[in-house]
């Protein structure tokens, strides 16, 4: 039986919560529960979980363009990447996940 590709979720965010995203669970505990959310629905082999603060520097390129631009406020945080493309920001909605998921696992 083949093998499923790994889908990469990667969480970007900060220990302070977005201005814009007030009464939302914080950048980690939203990496927290989607971790275990998908985990449980699609399994845990299925995802690399990767949490990056926006905050401090990153080594990987595509990770420092990325906080740089939610820095510089084009994007809210949490911000949401599925295999580097944007799934999500601020308010994080399982279900939008899901339905991009679905077309990956």
């Amino acid at each position: 039986m083949p093998q499923k590709a790994v889908v990469n979720i990667c969480v970007y965010g900060a220990e302070v919560i977005c201005a814009s995203c007030v009464n939302a669970p914080s950048s980690k505990d939203t990496f927290e529960w989607l971790k275990a959310a998908l985990s449980r629905k699609y399994g845990q082999h299925c995802f690399d979980f990767i949490y990056v603060d926006i905050n401090e520097q990153q080594s990987d390129r595509e990770q420092t363009d990325m906080c740089k631009r939610i820095l510089e406020e084009e994007f809210f945080y949490p911000l949401v990447t599925i295999n580097g493309e944007i799934a999500g920001e601020g308010h994080i909605q399982l279900s939008h996940l899901h339905q991009k998921l679905q077309q990956l696992v």
